[in-house]
């Protein structure tokens, strides 16, 4: 049975009953760094590439493995930290992903930089599902709104921050560590965050403790192994036979996957993803506008940023400012989340999606008439409004699906969501990025392509409004 967003029961009687405004910070500090590492990598590949001699494929699995190593566990670390407690996993999700950032910004060659990069994914996908767990478990009311809605708010920032911090930091070329600055700028940042959750951040789990499904994570691992890797590389290395192989993969795994678990769920053992939690029909309509929007935002993050530093010939700087517009209304959106979900309800998501169709159409008149004349200030009001748009998407999502899951669940139910984020952002980025290199190979340019993609998010964008609608209904 579900329960609503401000009627919890509690999952051990000594369970703390308010986080302090401290500690909700310090949480959501747990899910920025990570989105921020995803991204923060974009403007710096081609620096790597030259220092460390990679090839493209190279530099693709850069940004792949983090993101595919992520989407890999973050449901077995929600997992566990209902079983084992979320702030102690939140402190060792945190305190690996510090070393192995000093790892990758240390790397002496590509091949020591991918695993590092695997560590860190792994890492996070320890730390982040803790976060909207120990929120979900311990907060109601308005108070639950504003926290989840600041974790919604940290994707959509941290990947704008991600853009801009990359831009400044290669640009700086601090004393000469060129594109490792981007890795080690993550250590103060965690070890503060590390220190305050120590402090400040309460323990709590499930009341019972459930096994984790091997099997299904296992499976649930490979069919996603199998699905990015080949997305990701594919392009880069002319599609070969191999990429197809694992492609065509993914459906008997996903068919056995589901098969495990039901047969998991049904014999009364703790399933991985139980398809109970799927068949919720709130749960169903929010993993289909999440899969809608990270896919097309993460692609739109990825390609910008090729074509602005491409043909419009913008510095590392230029091209991550462009993103700040993004920032300050997705912040903004933030700051007013829980009055703006109080008047408008569920329908607030369709509204944003309205808001971004009009934010990417406008981006892509702005790049069709002056193409390739663009810059942060011609493309400012555009990205100000695709951030306002994707703000009032993101944030109330999370809420909303977090709603369906039993609170003993509060660990599976953020997996999920999360899993969903990671996968999509990477998704988007192979997907959508491939369509962009597609397209800007004819005589459309990179200026064509960008302009076909925006027009394409705005029409999805569109298509999801009545989607989203669903949500208002019982």
């Amino acid at each position: 049975m579900t329960q609503n967003l401000t009627n919890d029961a509690p999952t051990s009687a000594k369970l703390p009953t308010e986080l302090s405004t401290i500690a909700v910070i310090t949480l959501i500090g747990g899910a920025f760094v990570p989105i921020l590492s995803f991204f923060v990598i974009n403007v710096a590949l081609p620096s790597i590439g030259t220092d460390l001699e990679a090839s493209k494929a190279g530099l693709q699995l850069v940004v792949g493995t983090y993101g595919i190593a992520n989407a890999t566990l973050v449901v077995v670390g929600g997992r566990l930290g209902d079983a084992f407690g979320r702030r102690r996993l939140f402190l060792v999700g945190m305190a690996g992903f510090t070393i192995f950032s000093l790892l990758c910004g240390l790397a002496p060659n590509v091949l020591m930089l991918l695993a590092f990069r695997v560590g860190q994914g792994a890492l996070a996908a320890l730390m982040t599902p803790q976060v909207l767990a120990t929120i979900a478990a311990v907060l109601t009311g308005a108070s639950r709104i504003r926290a989840v809605g600041m974790f919604g708010a940290a994707g959509g920032v941290g990947a704008a921050v991600g853009q801009i911090l990359g831009g400044v930091l290669v640009s700086a070329d601090i004393a000469g560590l060129g594109w490792r600055t981007v890795f080690f700028v993550n250590i103060p940042v965690c070890v503060v965050v590390f220190i305050a959750a120590y402090r400040v951040i309460p323990e709590t789990k499930a009341s019972v403790r459930l096994p984790v499904d091997g099997i299904g994570a296992l499976l649930l691992g490979t069919t996603l192994v199998m699905l990015l890797l080949p997305l990701t590389e594919g392009r880069a290395l002319g599609w070969p036979i191999w990429t197809w192989a694992m492609l065509l993969a993914v459906i008997p795994l996903l068919v056995v996957l589901g098969m495990h678990q039901r047969r998991t769920e049904h014999s009364g053992r703790a399933a991985l993803v139980p398809p109970s939690v799927l068949r919720l029909r709130g749960m169903r309509i929010g993993l289909i506008i999440g899969v809608a929007f990270f896919t097309t935002f993460g692609g739109f993050m990825f390609v910008f940023a090729i074509a602005t530093q491409g043909e419009a010939g913008m510095t590392a700087l230029e091209g991550g400012m462009t993103y700040l517009p993004l920032a300050i209304s997705c912040m903004a959106v933030s700051i007013y989340n829980a009055k703006l979900q109080e008047r408008f309800g569920p329908s607030i998501i369709a509204r944003g999606w309205a808001i971004q169709a009009v934010g990417y159409l406008a981006c892509a008149a702005v790049v069709a008439a002056r193409w390739p004349d663009v810059g942060p200030l011609t493309t400012a009001i555009p990205m100000f409004v695709i951030g306002l748009g994707a703000g009032l998407v993101m944030m109330p999502l999370f809420g909303i699906v977090m709603a369906q899951v039993p609170q003993e669940q509060a660990g599976l139910g953020s997996g999920i969501l999360i899993t969903t984020q990671q996968t999509c952002f990477s998704l988007g980025a192979a997907t959508v990025g491939t369509l962009f290199l597609i397209l800007a190979g004819t005589s459309w340019g990179q200026g064509g392509a960008l302009t076909a993609v925006e027009v394409m998010i705005a029409v999805v964008s569109v298509a999801a409004v009545p989607v989203s609608l669903g949500l208002t209904r019982k």
